[in-house]
Formats: C-alpha cells, sequence, structure tokens
C-alpha cells in the first residue's frame, strides 16, 4: 500500500475515532486499516493514534500530521484536475449534512441536476436534525438552521429563513384561532427539541428589538423537522417554523398562518466548513450550487 493511500485510511480511522468503522466506510478489512496505520507510523517513525479497547485518540503528532495530511490530499486533487475540463474534472467521495426537512424540501428535488453535471462525484447525503462533529465524522461541509455555537469551523451564512406560526384547520376548528399572547394559555404547543429530554423554550415572540420564550403547554414533544410538521397537520397544536417550507402546505389548505403579528425571530441558514488552507474544487462547486438552490427561498441577514 503506497502513503497516499495509507494516509487516507489514517485520516478516516482518525475522524471516526475507530478502526471498524473507518474500515466499512471505506470498504476494507479493519486488518488492512490497521496494519497501513502502523506502516505509516513506522515510516515517519511517530505515533498517531493512542489505541485503547474502547476508543482511538489522535495524539499530538498525530493531530498536526492529520492537519497536514488533509492539505497534501486536498492539493493532490487539485494538481490532478488542474488540466482537466468538463464534467471529468470533479470526482471522488463528497460527505455532507443537513436538516432532513431542507434535504427533502429544497435539496433533493434539486440533486439530479448537480450530479448529472458532476457524475464522478460519490455524494454522501446526511439528513439529521442531531448536529454532526463535522471533523470527527469526516463531513466535507454541514448547512446549518439556526444560530450558531463558537467552534473552529469556518461559518457562511447564506441568509435567514422567516418563521411563520402556524395550526391545521381542524386543530383551529377545535380550539378557535389565538390572535394574542394571552390567548396562547389556551391553546397546545408542539414542542421541538434537539435532544428529547431536554427542555422546550415555548412560544418565541417579539419584545422590543428583541426576543422571549412564553412557555406553553403541550401534549407531544418531537426532535425531528418533518415529524414536527407532520404533527401541526395531524391537528396536534401550534407550531412555529420556516415559512419556505410550510408555504406549500398554506396553499394547499392543510395548514393556517395564525398570529402574523407575533412571530418568532428568523432563522440564520449557514455552510460550515473546517478552516483548512484549501477546500477541495467538489465542495466548492457543491457549496455554490446549494447556495444557488437555497438563497430564492431565504431573505437576507438584516
Amino acid at each position: 500500500m503506497n502513503q497516499l493511500d495509507a494516509m487516507q485510511i489514517f485520516i478516516r480511522v482518525a475522524e471516526l475515532a475507530s478502526f471498524t468503522r473507518a474500515a466499512d466506510s471505506l470498504g476494507i478489512p479493519k486488518a488492512s486499516a490497521s496494519t497501513a496505520v502502523q506502516q505509516l507510523e513506522a515510516t515517519l517513525g511517530a505515533r498517531l493514534l493512542h489505541r485503547t479497547t474502547r476508543r482511538v485518540q489522535m495524539t499530538h503528532d498525530g493531530q498536526a500530521f492529520y492537519e497536514r495530511s488533509k492539505d497534501l490530499l486536498t492539493d493532490i486533487d487539485e494538481l490532478q484536475a488542474m488540466f482537466q475540463q468538463g464534467e471529468q474534472s470533479l470526482r471522488g467521495r463528497l460527505r455532507v449534512d443537513m436538516s432532513s426537512g431542507v434535504a427533502r424540501i429544497f435539496v433533493l428535488p434539486r440533486l439530479p441536476e448537480f450530479m448529472q453535471a458532476h457524475p464522478l462525484i460519490e455524494l454522501e447525503l446526511s439528513s439529521t436534525d442531531r448536529l454532526v462533529d463535522l471533523v470527527r465524522e469526516g463531513f466535507d461541509c454541514v448547512l446549518r438552521v439556526g444560530p450558531l455555537v463558537d467552534s473552529s469551523l469556518v461559518a457562511r451564512t447564506l441568509g435567514v429563513f422567516r418563521i411563520i406560526n402556524c395550526a391545521s384547520p381542524a386543530y383551529l376548528k377545535r380550539h378557535g384561532t389565538p390572535k394574542t399572547l394571552d390567548d396562547l394559555a389556551r391553546h397546545q404547543l408542539i414542542h421541538y427539541v434537539s435532544t428529547l429530554g431536554a427542555r422546550s423554550p415555548g412560544w418565541e415572540y417579539p419584545v422590543g428589538n428583541g426576543y422571549q420564550s412564553l412557555p406553553m403547554a403541550g401534549s407531544i414533544t418531537v426532535n425531528n423537522s418533518d415529524s414536527y410538521t407532520a404533527a401541526c397537520v395531524a391537528g396536534l397544536g401550534l407550531i412555529q417554523a420556516p415559512a419556505a417550507g410550510l408555504q406549500p402546505l398554506i396553499d394547499a389548505g392543510r395548514l393556517v398562518e395564525v398570529m402574523p403579528d407575533c412571530r418568532a425571530e428568523p432563522m440564520p441558514v449557514s455552510l460550515l466548513y473546517a478552516n483548512r488552507r484549501n477546500l477541495p474544487r467538489r465542495v466548492q462547486a457543491f457549496m455554490t450550487w446549494i447556495t444557488q438552490v437555497l438563497t430564492p427561498h431565504l431573505d437576507p441577514v438584516a
């Protein structure tokens, strides 16, 4: 096995913190992954990974080698593609993550055009509302909806989703249409949390130049954006969600907007990627494409 292949295997092991998971993702035996890293360590004369029966973790030397290796492999990709033109110039694995709702409503319907333009790209699309670890799990970029936490990742904000309040016609027939914050005491909120067991903030509403949350009753809590919308269509309560995703349901008469003067704070939409010196052209191409797909559905950042 040549050293470049060994470097790629080491990178996957480091990102996934597991020889087994790395081997599975690369389609090779676990023993081959272990041997490749051992040979790499012998060649370098340095220990790259701490191995125990429960976990695999990079050493200080391993972290430095990991960062330089990713830059080197990116440079090699760029060098190989330098004199290629058209569809053949972009190739390789591309791993991205986004929420299930964004994937279903906006991205997947348009994805064939990207794949047809770049047929040699092998796309791995994760669609989950869980906050993935971009570096450890080996993602090239992720699309996040909502406020960002401080991190070492590079963030590119594309715009914001305007948030509206909705309920189903059947729910409003049973409970009436809320018009003020006081009316919400007689209503049910479908609670959304990223992790079940976490506390729902309640109903968000504007106050002066900011926003506050009002605790509300609700008999159902979900942790998935598709389930959040489906529960509302089923008549289980009120929701606050991006207008772009709900508008088709409103147009079809399956949902009704309520309290338009009491909307939650718009949600930023951002692309995140590792702080590397260079990004592979396939990653740049995907980020350019998805920006073009989403921009018509976003409001500009205030």
